[in-house]
């Protein structure tokens, strides 16, 4: 391809994978980078661009760079379908630059050893856990020391431990968008399919009975940049078979209007369901007195804004398994096994007790309650109740969750290394 005087000379590209990396790690980072360095696509005529690459994931929904798009920050977004195109013949997507560097935000570390690779770039990783690729990294960003300890002692000089990029949720969360009095009770059902086959109609009739019991109680449904409003109706309808065993359902679809900014579900019990199509909802969210949540990234994202919450699988439904992260979701989705191995893996977790919510799994024990097993909606809205009942168990679990938090700054700490590996002149 021939290199025209518009083209940038040097090019940040993002890797990340799913709707919550995308939403908690990619975006504030990419926020950060445009106010430091002038990125295209904002800054036009900048030599450096900035670009995302979404890497194969069973946990992706597939509408990531459709989201990713809406934002506006990327000079150039490759979908995950087209991942392997690009590592074969990236030329035949855009032009690369000869220089830029490959900041690893999520999915399998090891697509982003790849690409560095293919591209020639430096190659800088945002380990959470654990850094499997020390000797391809030329830095490691971890969010915790035990990542650093982790390594080889040759490779800990490339790592910097700069803490949790969840904990500089809170700080950017908008709180000139005060949601009105009263008793907020957030909804996420998840963002991936077999999630929400399962999410939506539980959580549905869930505020139902949890507003027959409380009256005052309003609910928030906070939509994933990677659904609609669409998606939730029709995962109430008869195209979802789950559904049938829930007595859910939406009757009208409000439009925005009367002082209100947003679209309402109005169930066929009467209840009002708020959605926020505007993510991320961090500053809403954090108004919220409790939260009723699947497993996954939406853990961490409530935990990193101190947010009390109440933890929901119901093992009832095996094709929610499917969408789990870890080995246990990918042993659910092993054709033929798929029903043996769920039940198998239920009943294991319901023996053991694992820890399945982000904040749990930080701390080593149980912060916030989760609940696995058969459960039904008649029990969950009688304990959601019942934390509403005692404002200083919330109160407890709040503070909790903001002590495990951890300070900001994550996310300029990892801003500043990735500047320190573009060459001196472009970064200055």
């Amino acid at each position: 391809m021939t290199l025209r005087s518009t083209d940038p000379t040097l090019s940040v590209v993002f890797v990340s994978n799913g709707p919550g990396e995308l939403s908690t790690w990619v975006r504030p980072l990419a926020e950060q980078l445009h106010r430091q360095l002038l990125l295209r696509p904002r800054a036009m005529h900048s030599p450096l661009s900035l670009r995302l690459v979404l890497v194969p994931c069973p946990n992706a929904t597939g509408m990531e760079a459709e989201a990713a798009g809406r934002w506006q920050q990327f000079d150039r977004i490759i979908p995950a379908a087209q991942f392997w195109g690009v590592l074969l013949h990236p030329d035949r997507f855009c032009h690369w630059p000869n220089r830029g560097v490959v900041v690893f935000l999520g999915g399998d570390q090891f697509w982003s050893v790849l690409l560095s690779a293919r591209l020639g770039y430096r190659h800088i990783t945002y380990a959470e856990w654990v850094a499997r690729w020390p000797r391809w990294n030329d830095r490691i960003a971890a969010m915790a020391p035990e990542v650093q300890q982790q390594l080889p002692k040759r490779f800990r000089s490339r790592c910097r431990v700069v803490g949790d990029l969840m904990a500089d949720l809170s700080s950017h969360a908008r709180a000139s968008d005060p949601l009105p009095e009263g008793e907020w009770v957030a909804l996420l059902p998840g963002s991936k399919p077999a999630k929400l086959s399962v999410g939506v109609p539980f959580l549905f009739e869930t505020a139902d009975r949890l507003r027959a019991q409380r009256p005052g109680c309003r609910f928030l449904l906070p939509v994933a940049p990677t659904t609609s409003a669409e998606d939730l109706l029709r995962y109430l309808g008869p195209a979802n078979r789950i559904a049938e065993g829930y007595a859910a359902g939406v009757s009208e679809v409000l439009p925005p209007g009367d002082g209100w900014p947003w679209r309402r579900l109005l169930t066929e019990a009467g209840t009002l369901i708020h959605l926020q199509e505007d993510p991320p909802a961090h500053g809403v969210l954090s108004q919220c007195s409790l939260a009723l949540t699947t497993v996954g990234a939406n853990t961490a994202e409530l935990g990193a804004l101190g947010v009390p919450m109440i933890v929901l699988v119901p093992t009832q439904h095996l094709g929610v398994m499917q969408a789990w992260d870890g080995w246990m979701g990918l042993l659910a989705r092993l054709p033929g096994l798929r029903r043996l191995i769920g039940l198998l893996l239920s009943a294991w977790r319901m023996r053991n007790h694992g820890l399945l919510a982000w904040p749990n799994i930080s701390a080593g024990r149980m912060l916030v309650p989760e609940r696995v097993g058969a459960i039904t909606p008649e029990q969950i809205a009688a304990e959601a109740s019942g934390w509403l009942q005692q404002p200083e168990r919330l109160q407890g679990q709040r503070e909790d969750l903001r002590a495990l938090r951890g300070q900001p700054g994550a996310v300029a700490a990892l801003a500043e290394e990735v500047r320190c590996l573009l060459p001196k002149a472009l970064s200055d």
